[in-house]
């Protein structure tokens, strides 16, 4: 096991022992409960069982049978959840033929972040994952499921369930997915036009074209983003069955595998004889959320989970930061080249050996906890394997990898890595603290120290690049842009017009105290800085003119201005008129406090604490 690895885990633990104790302690108070049906008046049992058949009413009162809640992302505006309509079905069936019942608890919402980028419905976006938890929890409140499955892929609905399902400790829970869309347009292509675009080269018809051709059947988007990041952390936690992650939707092996996970969830369920429960909140301890940080640096993964998996380790009274990241960063190796961090998209990366190879190498390195218990068995062994499906029943078998690489272009050994350090990198200094995404970065680019020009939106931004305003070295500075300024939204709308720039030859780089979920692909970014401008971030000392640098190497992020004239600067405001423009509209007022309660970025913007 690696030392640093160990290290790492173990002051997370001693940071967490009180919390994670009394969490512990609730989960076994919930333990000694009788079952739900019989825990429930009689009234409360009818109003349960209404509108189930006869024979399942008789089967899960009478007979007392396994009875399954389904908590469901489903709707046809997320590609990827699209395929969701029909798993209820699916799912009620395969638990009838094992003597289990089943009910859909609850619908959570689920926002396509890729209709919001840039619209003001964005600025819901990061919240978005506390209200799909809090809907989580209201399905599971009707509290008379023996075991939970999970349906959800995308960018806040993952992280949103899990926040849920882990306060809800005492319920073993399995994920369940639904699969990537089929390869499209590459996405280098797509990037092209879209730069092609920002310089006015080539038309809206063109653009609507080039981006219908990335993303263009049902399933999750190809890119390598928050969406498929979620997708290889849960395989790394051990909440998916095995090897389950990126199968197409209309793949026989994907029905194969959702019926599975209807029988693991029996299994881990505590009702078959002789098989004990594995309630998530005790699953997910602190070498499972180790596994998922080393999981997403050794992939490249979304930035967005250096706020996610944060909250989710505070629902299971685990305490991490960034300094866990970025010490980890340090020892594990890039094993993974998907877009933006290379040409390739999730499908390629699964032909070439996917979350399966990646864990396989990350456990033969010391470089994962292999004990960790995973809904697949008592390790993380199985999720080495990949599931194959045979016969006409759907089984499910699972063959070891080669050796090699299926393509080493893709996924390589931890022998022979793209890096020898991770993808993420913590900067510190009197800027604050940020992150940058520097895998995607090329290495002539890692440092930039420029004139910085200040926006506090995407628009003012974008209509100084049109004016021609940018054709310099410019660190490129966007803030008021966190939690509690405007909920924190990604800003892809700046990545054309930067990647312009870059393209030219200028030294550029944005800072900014909102997200990029990584899409910022080539050009340095740091982001997330913390604390925000609104909450007195020293992001709010800045300005126009003063010299910053990003430094990707040394880790630190700047603004070179004498100490004492820093130190005498009077924070920037946040104009009025622009506050309320942000507060309106769209549903954002319902939102007003989540963005007073939100903890910064770095906290995870938890609004429930």
């Amino acid at each position: 096991m690696n030392s640093t690895l160990q290290e790492v885990t173990q002051r997370i633990r001693e940071r967490s022992a009180k919390l994670r104790g009394d969490y512990l302690a609730r989960i076994a108070q919930m333990d000694n409960r009788q079952r739900g049906f019989e825990r429930m008046g009689c009234a409360n049992v009818a109003h349960a069982v209404a509108a189930l058949p006869d024979n399942d009413k008789f089967r899960v009162v009478a007979e007392k049978a396994p009875h399954l809640g389904v908590v469901t992302a489903y709707n046809d505006m997320l590609s990827a959840h699209q395929p969701y309509e029909g798993y209820p079905a699916q799912i009620r069936a395969t638990a009838h033929r094992l003597g289990a019942t089943v009910q859909v608890a609850g619908g959570v919402p689920a926002m396509c972040d890729g209709v919001t980028q840039g619209l003001p419905g964005m600025e819901l976006s990061l919240f978005s994952r506390d209200t799909i938890a809090m809907a989580t929890a209201i399905a599971l409140t009707h509290d008379v499921f023996d075991a939970a499955l999970l349906l959800g892929i995308c960018d806040k609905i993952v992280p949103g369930l899990l926040i849920g399902a882990l306060h809800f400790g005492h319920l073993p829970c399995v994920f369940v997915p639904a699969g990537p869309m089929g390869t499209g347009i590459s996405n280098s292509e797509k990037a092209k036009v879209r730069e092609l675009y920002a310089q006015g080269k080539v038309g809206r018809d063109e653009l609507l074209k080039s981006e219908s051709a990335a993303y263009h059947s049902a399933g999750t988007c190809t890119f390598y983003g928050t969406a498929n990041s979620n997708q290889m952390l849960l395989e790394a936690m051990g909440l998916h069955v095995p090897g389950s992650a990126f199968v197409h939707p209309h793949d026989d092996l994907r029905a194969a595998l959702t019926n599975e996970a209807v029988a693991t969830a029996l299994d881990i369920s505590g009702r078959k004889p002789g098989k004990g429960a594995k309630p998530i909140g005790k699953l997910v301890d602190e070498r499972s959320i180790v596994n998922a940080m080393v999981a997403l640096l050794a992939t490249g993964g979304s930035t967005n989970h250096l706020i996610h998996w944060v909250a989710v380790a505070r629902s299971a009274g685990i305490l991490i930061d960034w300094t866990d990241f970025s010490d980890l960063s340090g020892v594990v190796p890039l094993l993974a080249r998907v877009y933006p961090n290379g040409s390739a998209d999730v499908n390629q990366f699964q032909a070439a050996g996917g979350p399966s190879f990646v864990i396989r190498e990350l456990l033969d390195a010391g470089l994962m906890h292999e004990d960790a218990v995973s809904v697949g068995g008592d390790s993380m062994r199985p999720y080495t394997f990949v599931p194959r499906a045979v016969g006409q029943g759907g089984e499910v078998v699972r063959e070891a990898l080669p050796a090699v690489s299926g393509d080493d272009g893709v996924v390589r050994t931890a022998g022979a890595p793209f890096s020898a350090t991770g993808g993420l990198m913590l900067l510190t200094g009197n800027l604050g603290r940020a992150v940058i995404k520097i895998s995607a970065v090329p290495e002539d680019r890692h440092i930039v120290e420029a004139p910085c020009r200040i926006f506090t939106t995407q628009e003012a931004m974008q209509a100084a690049f049109k004016a021609g305003e940018l054709e310099r070295d410019v660190v490129v500075v966007v803030r008021f842009q966190g939690p509690h300024a405007n909920g924190m939204p990604e800003l892809h709308k700046l990545t054309p017009p930067l990647a312009v720039l870059q393209g030219k030859g200028f030294r550029v780089a944005l800072v900014t105290d909102g997200r990029m979920s990584g899409a910022s692909g080539k050009v340095p970014a740091a982001i997330h800085v913390s604390p925000e401008a609104l909450a007195g971030g020293p992001l709010a000392r800045l300005r126009d003119g003063d010299v910053v640098r990003v430094d990707g190497v040394a880790g630190t992020l700047q603004a070179l201005v004498p100490d004492a004239e820093w130190n005498a600067r009077e924070l920037a405001k946040l104009d009025p008129a622009e506050a309320l423009v942000n507060a309106h509209g769209l549903g954002r007022e319902l939102f007003a406090g989540m963005r007073r309660n939100a903890l910064s970025a770095e906290e995870g913007a938890i609004t429930w604490l």
